[in-house]
């Protein structure tokens, strides 16, 4: 692979020049814990590794009926272009399936809460129920169905935002969209953390403890032999919290995807700073450990109070990874990916975790963190077991609460799926006695 050689290359010229072009750039680049301490030659430039391009495609689902034939029910309703705008009323129907009769609901556009490449998030209300929604309206091929519809139809979980239903609507232009209806969350880990960082704190331990094992929650569901998707998109920005509660829902499966072993996928997914580095390699056939690194990734931003690997391009990401892993031996770097075949990489040895982090950081925190931020993806753990690790038997505590007093959301309310293939000894260590006894009968 091509691309994959001029890493190797890149990486092999160069040492010195990363500390001047460094000085070249308009703001300089946050200090990160213990990068006071890196030596001088670690900082690699790869210059050419920067320009490195991976572009591959996946091909989209060739069923013989989109979703738009399956939803013939309820005929795409005509939207002007200013539909997200406020006070702009959505009418459409839903229901109509198995004999349930139809339904008319309105919604009243309020403000656009995110924008992107897929189209537009907006908030609006229902005008019968009162109840505030999140819409995600995305441009819709006629041909093909619409993955993330598709998986959000399997999804129930209480740490995964819940599709309320969907419609599409065309414009004037003839173009056609569909409507994701979704509950609405107020709150991401992305705001809440920014918050932090403007008042100089850390995070409280219980947070950051609480959003990483509901996150954990939500992959060990995904990955699951029920469900089999991997994200392939696990960032701050993409997992909503509830102020009150502070419960986590993962949300935004635009990039998700049921991986089939022996399938390629496309290398080039995953926000860049939570993106594995197998993908960097050039991966093609990578599994749902890709979604664990990226949840590796977020911990130790939590913890940090700004990302680990804050690489300035999709390749400058290897740069970040390997300050602080090292350079990948021959046999990591085929785990990764086995068509990979340059190994000319400047041996740069890895940075203790210990002193990545401040000395106070509780160790469980920085062995969890080692554990899911290994260049293999076979060893790094699963997420149902990271859900026992000891950095979460506080949460276990009967007596554990909120910094405000409040209790915690639920957090052992297991599904059978959720624990398909776990041991009786995994499940002993999961639920905790105080919750066993509200637990169902397949779990005492």
């Amino acid at each position: 692979m091509a691309a994959s050689a001029s890493v190797a290359e890149s990486a092999s010229a160069a040492a010195a020049a990363s500390s001047a072009s460094k000085k070249k750039e308009s703001s300089p680049a946050p200090t990160r814990a213990g990068s006071s301490n890196l030596d001088a030659s670690v900082l690699l430039p790869m210059k050419e590794l920067r320009d490195m391009k991976i572009r591959e495609d996946e091909k989209p689902d060739h069923s013989s009926s989109s979703d738009y034939d399956n939803n013939k029910e309820s005929e795409a309703i005509v939207m002007d272009e200013n539909s997200t705008e406020p006070g702009h009323i959505i009418t459409t129907t839903i229901g109509g399936h198995n004999g349930e009769p139809k339904q008319t609901i309105s919604y009243a556009a309020e403000r656009v809460v995110g924008t992107g490449s897929f189209g537009v998030v907006f908030q609006a209300k229902c005008i019968e129920t009162g109840e505030t929604m999140a819409i995600k309206k995305v441009l819709q091929d006629k041909r093909y169905k619409n993955r993330e519809l598709q998986i959000m139809r399997l999804l129930d979980h209480p740490n995964i935002v819940q599709l309320k239903h969907c419609f599409f609507s065309t414009t004037d232009k003839d173009e056609l969209y569909l409507n994701l209806v979704l509950e609405y969350i107020a709150e991401t880990v992305h705001r809440i953390a920014k918050h932090y960082n403007r008042m100089n704190q850390r995070m409280p331990m219980v947070y950051v403890k609480l959003y990483t094992y509901q996150i954990c929650r939500a992959l060990a569901y995904i990955h699951g032999d029920s469900i089999g998707v991997c994200h392939r998109d696990i960032k701050p920005q993409n997992l909503l919290v509830n102020p009150h509660t502070h419960q986590i829902k993962l949300c935004d499966f635009g990039s998700a995807k049921v991986l089939v072993k022996g399938e390629p996928n496309i290398s080039y997914i995953c926000s860049r700073y939570y993106r594995a580095p197998e993908l960097i390699f050039g991966a093609t056939e990578y599994t749902t450990a890709i979604d664990i690194w990226s949840m590796g990734c977020v911990m130790a931003e939590l913890l940090l109070g700004q990302p680990l690997f804050p690489g300035e391009s999709g390749v400058d990401q290897l740069v970040e990874i390997i300050k602080v892993l090292g350079t990948p031996t021959r046999e990591e770097i085929k785990c990764m990916n086995p068509n990979y075949t340059e190994f000319k990489f400047p041996q740069i040895k890895s940075h203790p975790w210990q002193k990545v982090f401040h000395k106070r950081m509780p160790p469980e925190a920085v062995d969890l963190v080692s554990q899911l931020l290994q260049y293999s993806p076979n060893l790094r753990c699963t997420a149902l077991e990271a859900c026992i690790h000891p950095f979460f038997d506080e949460l276990r505590d009967p007596n554990c609460h909120l910094p405000n007093g409040r209790p915690l959301p639920p957090l052992f309310n297991f599904k059978p799926q959720e624990l398909n293939g776990a041991t009786p000894e995994l499940i002993q260590r999961l639920i905790p006695d105080h919750a066993r006894k509200q637990a169902p009968n397949f779990l005492l």
